[in-house]
């Protein structure tokens, strides 16, 4: 017996995941993390989200269940941070599989629950999009938390939904979300997020690093994305919310449409009809442009002289944090500069390096 935890929208939901079953259980059994292997342009070039076809290694736990071990691998040209997930993180990482759409991953819910017998079962999003109606205009990616959330609605066990870190993903605003959230389940600290820290050093995820940013304490406004999204950190982002997940299904019309799919073209598709749009398509957009660009080389003089300038219209913006992946953007690099640009940032200076976000000070 054990917990199942399922990670919304995939990403760094598991890495949320991972850091809210470790402060709410401690070392005791660790949790199976159900999670879409899903990862940005930055990380894997393929748009859309990675199935079991697209691994080598992964392991039978049901006949629909494949976990994700040490040894996996994306096969090539697709890329995955689960692997190196199952490395550092001390939690069993098993992939939904969204090629069969809601009921597909339905069933897998349904074999997990037979197959583990869990003491108990939460669904976790970063951020609260899972709470979108369709409409609005700062809704970015309903795609997998939407089939996360259909999936979970047809299951005949009771599940906790749970919202943490309202407001940080930059698609519904803390206000509009407050009046949906529920009761208090826990606010992290910076002890819970010490867990995740070494993996938070690489991983690219926007939200969970401000999530465990704002633990430690971090306040103030992030920019993110390609876009430059404000996000404000305030002492309700390392909150963590329960929510009644009838009524989450209930709002959620993309969630609602999608729950006899199966196929993820389906999924897209009723995306496309609802929301007008679909990621996936943003997605594969932007691999096209990115195809034909050469990424800036990354010299430490010019990139410095480039990061001074960002900084400063930054500024005048009331921006006060950033994410090592809108720099990226911003100084026009690839994926695997990424790591390199935030070394040679943490040494220029050192100061400025604020528990996974660079911290752009006020001018003197």
């Amino acid at each position: 017996m054990t917990r199942l935890i399922v990670a919304a929208g995939g990403g760094g939901d598991a890495v949320a995941a991972a850091m809210l079953d470790a402060a709410l259980y401690g070392n005791s059994e660790r949790a199976v993390i159900l999670t879409c292997a899903w990862d940005r342009l930055l990380i894997d070039p393929v748009p859309g989200p990675r199935g079991p076809t697209d691994f080598t290694g992964l392991e039978p736990l049901t006949p629909t269940v494949w976990t994700v071990p040490v040894e996996a691998r994306p096969i090539a040209p697709a890329g995955s941070t689960l692997p190196r997930l199952a490395e550092e993180l001390p939690h069993t990482f098993a992939l939904i599989d969204p090629g069969h759409g809601a009921e597909g991953v339905t069933r897998q819910l349904e074999e997990l629950v037979t197959q583990l017998q869990p003491t108990s079962i939460d669904l976790l999003d970063v951020g609260g999009d899972v709470l979108a109606r369709r409409d609005e205009p700062t809704l970015k990616s309903p795609l997998a938390d939407s089939l996360t959330l259909a999936a979970c609605g047809q299951v005949s066990v009771p599940i906790r939904l749970l919202v943490a870190g309202p407001g940080l993903d930059g698609e519904l605003s803390h206000e509009d979300l407050q009046r949906m959230l529920g009761p208090l389940v826990h606010t992290f600290t910076a002890e819970d997020a010490e867990p995740v820290s070494p993996v938070l050093e690489w991983h690219p995820s926007e939200a969970t690093g401000m999530l465990a940013a704002t633990a430690r304490g971090v306040r103030g406004t992030c920019e993110v994305r390609d876009a430059g999204l404000p996000i404000p950190l305030t002492d309700e982002s390392p909150t963590v919310h329960k929510v009644d997940l009838d009524e989450a299904l209930s709002r959620n019309e993309l969630a609602r449409a999608i729950m006899s799919t199966t196929t993820l073209d389906q999924v897209e598709a009723l995306s496309r009809e609802i929301c007008g749009f679909s990621e996936i398509d943003y997605e594969r957009n932007k691999a096209l442009r990115l195809k034909d660009q050469r990424p800036a080389k990354l010299d430490a003089e010019s990139a410095l002289l480039q990061l001074a300038q960002f900084e400063a219209e930054a500024r005048s913006r009331g921006v006060t944090h950033t994410t090592f992946r809108h720099l990226t953007e911003v100084l026009n690099l690839n994926g695997s500069q990424r790591e390199d640009l935030r070394r040679l940032l943490i040494n220029n200076p050192p100061e400025q390096y604020a528990a996974t976000l660079w911290h752009i000070p006020a001018a003197t």
